[in-house]
């Protein structure tokens, strides 16, 4: 295996036991997990969690230090999430009446990890 193989696992395998505390974090609590690494053509939602009439949608980030965690999330990336996020809705039709809202979830190595409600696009209607 070449050394960017190996590297890109590693990476994957980090990213998924991110996204496995991300949701464990989430569901401490309140959140009812919906989905994890949700697909469509247009992006990939990494967890979407209702609590009440909340829907969250959210981008699990981990790097070596939460600055580094926070500063990963781009434009391009919202504008992909966003895409995503109208996906999802579409195909799931019981949850159009919620509110939704973006969530990050940012997780570095020995820290506790910190949930961002609402870290962009405050109101649906921004979208």
């Amino acid at each position: 295996m070449s050394p960017t193989v190996a590297k890109r696992r590693r990476a994957e395998r980090a990213g998924r036991l991110a996204e496995g505390l991300g949701a464990l974090l989430l569901r401490a609590k309140g959140y009812r997990i919906l989905a994890r690494n949700w697909r469509a053509s247009v992006g990939e939602i990494d967890i979407v969690a209702c609590r009440g009439r909340t829907l969250a949608f959210v981008e699990v980030k981990r790097r070596a230090t939460m600055r580094d965690a926070a500063e990963a999330i781009g434009h391009r990336q919202t504008q992909r999430i966003r895409r995503a996020a109208e996906a999802f809705l579409a195909a799931n039709p019981k949850c159009a009446n919620m509110h939704a809202r973006f969530d990050v979830m940012l997780i570095a190595p020995w820290r506790w990890p910190s949930h961002i409600a609402s870290a962009w696009g405050e109101d649906w209607e921004e979208l």
